[in-house]
C-alpha cells in the first residue's frame, strides 16, 4: 500500500509532469511530420532529459578556426590604429619619438605579428583537416576573437615551455602530491577526469604517472591548439615552434627586448595514449565512465579523482557544477581543487559564492572536506599564491590567494 501511494504522488507530481508534457508535445509534432528515425528520437529524447549542452557559440569549433585564420588580419588592424595614432604627434614630438626608435618598435610589432601567424596557421590548418564540420555553421557574425586566440598563445608558454615551469611548478604541485599517494600498482586502473584541461599540460602530467586521465574542455580555442601540439603532422620534437607571445602589450615592459623575446615550445612533445583521452564538449554534459577492466566485479562507475585547476569559478552555475562532480565521482572517489573565486563578471553568474560558501555547498552536496592536519599531509586545504599565464619579465605581478581542499564522496 505504501509502494502504491508513492506511485500515485509521483505520477501527479510537478516533476512527473514536466517531463512528461515535452514528450507528448514531441511525439504529437512528429505524428504530423512522419515517423522519426531512432537517432531522431534519441536526440528528442536527449534534448528533454538533459538539455542542450552544444558548445556555447563564442568558444566553438568554428568560431576558434576563423579566429586563428583571422589573427594577421585583426592584428595588423590593430597595428593601423597605432601607427595612425603616433602619425598624429606633432613634428617636434614625431621627432623625439624617431630618436626613441618609436616607429622602429612598431615595425618589430609587425614582425612579431608574422612570426606568431606561423602557429596560428597552423593550428588553423590543422583545425579544417580533422573536422569536417568547419564551415557548417552561421558565422556572418563572427569577426574573429583575437583576445582568446592571443590568450591560447600564453598558454603555450604557460603549459608547454621552459619559461613557464616555474608557474607550473607552483599550481600542479600540490594536486600531483596528492595523486603520488596511489600505488604505481593502482594507476592503469584509476580513472581521473580534468575537466577545463585548457592545453592539457595537467591532464598529460597525471596521465606520464600511469593513470587512465580525461582531459576534458569545452573551449575549441584551446581544443585547436592542443591538437596542433598532439598531432605528428605539425609536432614534431621539442622546441619546434616559436612565439613572441607578449609582443601586443606594450604596457608595464621594461625593455623591448623583453616585450619582443622569444619563446620556444614544447618543451616535451605529447601524444594521446592509452591512459590520455580527450572529451571536447560541456563537462556538464559528461556521464559517470564504467569501471576499469582491472577493477573488482561490482565495482561503481564514475571517476576515481576529479581535478578542478582553476576551474569551478567559471561556471555560471556552481551549484550546478559541484553537483555534477558529485555525480562523476564514485563512491568512495576523491575531488581535488586549486583555484581562485574569480566569477564571471555581468551578473552572468547565478551565484557567486564566498570561500566560505563554496565550502558549505560542497558540504551540503555530500562532500567530506580532508582537514589534512600535519604540514607534511598533501590533502591538507592551505592558501597558494600563484599566478596564471603571466610574464614574468613584465613590471606588474597579477598573484593569486587561491585555495586548495581535496575532499571526499561519501561510501554508500
Amino acid at each position: 500500500m505504501h509502494m502504491y501511494d508513492n506511485l500515485v504522488r509521483l505520477l501527479v507530481s510537478d516533476a512527473f509532469l514536466a517531463c512528461l508534457l515535452p514528450i507528448v508535445l514531441s511525439f504529437v509534432s512528429l505524428k504530423l511530420v512522419g515517423t522519426p528515425s531512432f537517432a531522431e528520437l534519441r536526440n528528442i529524447l536527449s534534448a528533454v532529459f538533459r538539455g542542450n549542452r552544444s558548445t556555447p557559440k563564442h568558444f566553438s569549433l568554428e568560431r576558434a578556426t576563423l579566429s586563428y585564420e583571422q589573427y594577421v588580419r585583426l592584428s595588423q588592424a590593430e597595428l593601423a590604429v597605432m601607427r595612425s595614432s603616433y602619425e598624429r604627434l606633432g613634428r617636434a614630438h614625431k621627432r623625439i619619438a624617431q630618436k626613441l626608435g618609436y616607429p622602429e618598435k612598431l615595425d618589430r610589432l609587425q614582425q612579431s605579428i608574422l612570426l606568431n601567424a606561423r602557429v596560428t596557421a597552423g593550428i588553423a590548418g590543422l583545425a579544417r583537416k580533422q573536422f569536417s564540420s568547419t564551415g557548417g555553421e552561421d558565422v556572418s557574425d563572427n569577426h574573429g576573437d583575437l583576445g582568446r586566440v592571443r590568450e591560447s598563445l600564453k598558454h603555450f608558454v604557460r603549459d608547454w615551455s621552459v619559461e613557464g615551469q616555474h608557474e607550473r611548478t607552483r599550481i600542479f604541485g600540490p594536486v600531483l602530491n596528492v595523486l603520488k599517494q596511489v600505488t604505481s600498482e593502482q594507476r592503469a586502473s584509476t580513472k581521473v577526469l580534468v575537466p577545463g584541461s585548457g592545453l592539457g599540460r595537467l591532464a598529460w602530467e597525471i596521465s606520464q604517472l600511469g593513470f587512465d586521465t580525461t582531459a576534458n574542455e569545452l573551449s575549441f580555442f584551446m581544443n585547436t591548439a592542443f591538437r596542433f601540439l598532439l598531432s605528428e603532422e605539425t609536432t614534431q620534437h621539442a622546441n619546434q615552434h616559436v612565439l613572441q607571445p607578449y609582443a601586443s602589450w606594450f604596457s608595464h615592459q621594461r625593455t623591448n627586448d623583453v616585450l619582443f623575446r622569444t619563446v620556444a615550445f614544447p618543451d616535451v612533445t605529447p601524444r594521446l595514449s592509452g591512459k590520455l583521452h580527450l572529451a571536447e564538449c560541456d563537462f556538464l554534459s559528461l556521464r559517470p565512465p564504467l569501471p576499469a577492466p582491472l577493477h573488482h566485479e561490482g565495482a561503481d562507475d564514475g571517476y576515481d579523482y576529479i581535478v578542478t585547476l582553476f576551474f569551478i569559478d567559471t561556471s555560471l552555475n556552481a551549484i550546478q557544477t559541484i553537483e555534477h562532480i558529485y555525480a562523476l565521482l564514485r563512491p568512495g572517489g576523491t575531488w581535488i581543487n586549486l583555484g581562485p573565486l574569480l566569477w564571471t563578471g555581468g551578473g552572468q553568474a547565478a551565484v557567486e559564492l564566498s570561500l566560505q560558501e563554496m565550502l558549505q555547498l560542497a558540504e551540503t552536496v555530500g562532500f567530506i572536506i580532508h582537514d589534512g592536519l600535519g604540514e607534511d599531509n598533501p590533502c591538507r586545504p592551505r592558501t597558494i599564491e600563484c599566478e596564471y599565464t603571466a610574464d614574468r619579465e613584465a613590471m606588474m605581478r597579477w598573484l593569486y590567494q587561491a585555495e586548495f581542499w581535496v575532499a571526499t564522496k561519501a561510501q554508500i
